[in-house]
Order: structure tokens, then sequence, then C-alpha cells
């Protein structure tokens, strides 16, 4: 809603009402929010929001368990819809109404109020977004790939402060959709190479020819049951690879002065914080992901023998599918609380609205310790 928009009114019986799965409304104090589209976002899980669906939230906004920050809080703007009216009505509500009415009076307003249940024409993005398309730091009619590099100093603040909407990164239309990727194409480009060469290398090693040099005259054999354990290995190096590539070169801080690292930073991550909830780039698209696949399987191969290095190589591989996989999950999947992932997401949610500078770790947590960045506790 803009903020030349005069808001709606609504009785706490219609807010009640909205208590289901496809309308979902809370309150913040006389504040009324239509959370309908968040409700799988949110990291705590639908039924959270769903037990208190038409009651004001703002106790749990301050927790415990669970304070929420500034970025939580502006995100929550998003979904604002109008006012509560209890009738007897505070100082506020009542001169928002009257202000209301005498808008309505001078000009001349006679349209009736649309049935409560009748569906919106406009889309969540644009009932919701809370950019001001004239006051915003970018134009948002147009592409945004051009444009942010001229923000400057102005650039790290803004790319962290997110918006529940699409991002347009190029006008042209087959450039724009090689940015994008459908969650499903990672597993059904990469697992069947991940299958293909695990056979592939237990096969080999199953054969008992294979053998590691230790010196000019002395070798090791390599058994068929070493596989599961270069399988791991390797998939134990990708999360490093992982916490590395996210911390080190997805949060680069780009210099301020430099129109090409920052545009270069928004494309390869400054548009998943500015738009985390956009489900087309929640995933490395394979042309992109092939890159640094290659690279690690040349890195493997230059140091271990051959067969020896394909089985880490697979196992890394794999991990990268699952990084991709339990990435997008985090972001739109609904864990069970208690639950690895129900935490995992509770951590990355963090990352994302409140320690960005912090919390790199996205399948495990393990390397943000003895590196030091671990995402604080939160003490009341």
């Amino acid at each position: 809603m803009s903020p030349s928009t005069s808001p709606r009114f609504f009785t706490e019986r219609e807010v009640a009402r909205h208590c289901t799965p496809g309308s979902c409304w809370v309150l913040l104090g006389t504040r009324v929010y239509d959370v309908t589209a968040f409700l799988r976002m949110h990291p705590g899980g639908e039924a959270l929001i769903r037990s208190r669906a038409g009651k004001d939230l703002s106790g749990a906004m301050e927790g415990p368990p669970h304070r929420h920050s500034e970025n939580a809080r502006r995100w929550m703007e998003q979904y604002y819809i109008g006012e509560l009216d209890r009738g007897t009505g505070t100082e506020e509500v009542q001169t928002l109404r009257e202000r209301k009415n005498a808008s309505e009076r001078t000009n001349g307003n006679t349209t009736e109020k649309q049935p409560e249940d009748e569906d919106d024409d406009m889309s969540p993005y644009s009932r919701c977004s809370p950019v001001d398309l004239d006051k915003d730091l970018v134009d948002w009619r147009k592409p945004l790939a051009w444009q942010v590099g001229h923000l400057g100093e102005k650039y790290d603040a803004w790319v962290h402060q997110p918006v529940d909407r699409p991002i347009r990164l190029f006008g042209n239309p087959f450039l724009e959709a090689s940015t994008k990727t459908s969650w499903y194409w990672v597993p059904v480009v990469w697992f069947p190479i991940v299958f293909y060469f695990s056979w592939y290398c237990y096969t080999t090693l199953a054969q008992g020819s294979t053998r590691v040099a230790v010196t000019s005259d002395f070798s090791v054999p390599v058994h068929k049951s070493v596989f599961p354990v270069l399988f791991l290995l390797g998939w134990f190096l990708w999360s490093f690879l992982e916490y590395c590539i996210h911390r080190f070169v997805f949060h680069m801080k780009p210099p301020a002065h430099n129109y090409y690292l920052i545009t270069l930073h928004f494309l390869l991550h400054g548009q998943h914080h500015k738009s985390p909830f956009d489900g087309s780039r929640l995933v490395f698209p394979p042309g992109l992901a092939s890159i640094v696949v290659v690279l690690f399987y040349l890195v493997l191969h230059s140091v271990l023998p051959d067969i020896v290095g394909l089985s880490v190589f697979v196992g890394g591989l794999c991990g990268y599918v699952v990084y991709d996989m339990i990435h997008y999950y985090l972001h739109y999947g609904s864990p069970k609380r208690g639950t690895y992932l129900y935490g995992l997401k509770a951590y990355h949610v963090k990352h994302h609205f409140e320690h960005q500078k912090s919390g790199f770790g996205i399948t495990t947590t393990f390397w943000d310790h003895p590196f030091n960045t671990v995402i604080p506790d939160e003490k009341f």
C-alpha cells in the first residue's frame, strides 16, 4: 500500500475470519497485515503464524524465544493492508478514519466497498511491495544489473534491506532467462553424472588393480571398500569449499568506487540478498555451476591418482547437489520444529535478515566454528 493511499479499516471480526492457509491476517497493534504469501517462507513454519491468525503479534515479535530484527520488521511492512477499527477507536484510528472519509467526500467517491472475500486483482508483489518506485535508489521499472554499480557507498546498506518482489536483471529476454533456474534442473542435470561416475569408480576399484604409489618402490592397493570413504571425503571437502565461496566470494565487500565489482557482486549474490524469496534464483544455473565443478575436478585430478581423485570428486559433486537443494528448501520449505533442517532454516534466515557478516554455512554450521563466524545466540 502506497504511503499516500488512505488506509482501509477492518473490524476485529473481519480480521479474525482470515485464519486459513488461503487467507491469513495478523495484527501489530492496530495495523492489519495479510501474511498469506509469507506463510511458507516463515522460518518457524506455517503453524506458528496460523495459530496467531487474527491476533496481535507485538509480543511475539519482541520475543522470547526470538526477537525479530529490524530487517524482519521492515519485511513485515510489505504485507500491510489497513488499520483495525475497534468501534470505540483509538485516537490514531479515529483520526485516520476521519481523514479517509473527508478525502472520499472531497473526491466524490461513492464506490461501494468490495466484499471482503473477493479476490484482489493485484498480484501479491504489487500489493505488498514496500518499494517506493519514485524514491528508491534504483529504478525498479528498468533492469537493475547496470544500475546498482552507481550506488557506490550506498550499495552495501541497500542490498541488505531485503524485499519480497521479483528482480529483473537484464533487458534482453534471453539473457534474463539464463539467470533463472527452476530447482529441479539441479538434480536432473547433475545426479545422472553422480550415479554414473560412482558406479564407474566402484567397479574400477573392484577390479583390484588400483594402487597408490607411496614411494618409487612402494605402493598400496586401493580396495573397493575404500570408495565410500573417498566419496565422503569429497563431500566434506565440498562443505569447506561451500563455506569459502559463500564467505569470501559472495560476501566480499566491493569497493564503493568500483562500478564493475559492485555489479559483479550483485549478479553473483547481492540480488539474492535483496530478494531472498525469488524462487527462480535460489539455485545455480547448470552453466555457471559447471565452472566451479570443472575447477574442483582439475584440482583433485592434479593432486590425487586418477581413480582416487575421481572418487573424491564425485562425492564433492553430490555434496554440491545436496547443498543447492537444501538452500532452496531453507527458503521455501517448512521443516518440523526441532529437526536439523529446522535449525538450519532459522540459522540461514538470521543470516539474511540480521547477521549478514556471519552464518556462512548452508548445509552445516561446522565451518563457522573454527573460523569464528557463528551467529551468536539471542539473549533476553
